[in-house]
């Protein structure tokens, strides 16, 4: 089965055909980085103008790097919540005037979901598709979850951000630091910098859940950037990232025990983050897989290899499909 997956949940416009929910014969993105950087963060209207204008470019882009026609599509996967409103509705109205255009099935899907299935994709070394049950650490600029995966289609989340999602406090951050966009690159780039830190930053633990709490540690460092002599960029950048990835790691190594998982699945744009990456998998029971960066940001391919298990169930959406920014995902 071969899907083509859309994705324009915030600012990147992504077409991708993937076969069988894992083999990718194209990947495209379209990113706005450079288009909001000037303002320091995505401005929804400015990205809903820039997806008007590369949806159907990357669609074709896709169609034509995976060398084949629209015989060979057997369905429509896209993104319809949660993320920008605007962003959404050109993404889902695209994809569903190309279903009905084409008669293929459509099937609207959540972009948390869809980010875990990025662990589904083929990387440079192969491996067997993860086992079940999961632990799911999602983790991208608008959510922080901690999600048990039973088997495809049914989760069950065990907690959740209360405030600011782990991204979104990286690019609070790096904005405070005078580091630009997007945060978390940036940080992780100067914080690699420091031989030895001697700053030590807060963390939210939240006694008794598996709830992540991040305004705190954001505000510990405005009241630092404040300070008549306060620490160099670097130093704060390390002891923020050093907390960040603490708390989260600290919290899914202790579900990940207490429910015995057979692995973890970390997945989102912080899933990039080598610090994050390198901690998990050293203080972890079960072993640990995360994708690729490239396949941690937004992109479509992910969107198509969940589509495929939505297909294989028999799932379909009509064509009063609509977004739902704040669409919930798991309970």
């Amino acid at each position: 089965m071969r899907v083509l997956g859309i994705e324009t949940s915030c600012d990147e416009s992504a077409a991708a055909i993937v076969e069988d929910s894992h083999r990718i014969l194209a990947n495209t993105v379209a990113t706005q980085i450079d288009v909001h950087r000037r303002y320091g963060g995505v401005v929804p209207e400015v990205a809903s103008r820039q997806h008007l204008q590369t949806i159907m470019p990357v669609v074709e882009t896709a169609l034509h790097l995976a060398g084949c026609g629209w015989d060979a599509i057997d369905g429509v996967a896209v993104t319809h919540g949660p993320g920008l409103a605007g962003s959404l509705l050109i993404g889902v109205n695209a994809a569903k005037a190309l279903a009905f255009a084409r008669r293929k099935p459509l099937v609207g899907l959540n972009h948390l979901e869809s980010h875990i299935y990025a662990n589904w994709l083929d990387t440079d070394t192969p491996t067997e598709p993860p086992a079940f049950p999961a632990l799911c650490l999602v983790v991208s600029g608008g959510h922080t979850d901690l999600i048990v995966m039973e088997d495809h289609g049914r989760y069950r989340r065990l907690g959740r951000t209360v405030d600011d999602a782990a991204g979104e406090a990286f690019d609070k951050v790096a904005r405070l630091l005078d580091l630009g966009f997007p945060g978390g690159p940036a940080i992780e780039k100067i914080a690699a910098t420091v031989q030895r830190r001697e700053l030590e930053l807060p963390r939210a633990w939240l006694p008794g859940t598996f709830n992540f709490s991040f305004s705190g540690l954001k505000t510990a460092v405005l009241n630092l950037t404040r300070e008549p002599e306060h620490p160099e960029a670097p130093e704060v950048a390390a002891a923020f990232q050093e907390s960040v990835v603490d708390v989260l790691c600290a919290k899914t190594v202790r579900a990940a025990r207490e429910l015995e998982v057979r692995q973890i699945l970390v997945a989102g744009g912080v899933a990039a983050n080598g610090a994050l990456r390198r901690e998990l998998s050293a203080r972890a029971p079960v072993p640990v897989r995360v994708p690729p960066p490239r396949y941690c940001t937004d992109n479509a391919a992910m969107v198509a290899a969940c589509g495929y298990f939505h297909f294989r169930t028999g799932e379909r959406s009509d064509f009063a499909l609509d977004v739902e920014p704040s669409l919930a995902f798991a309970s």
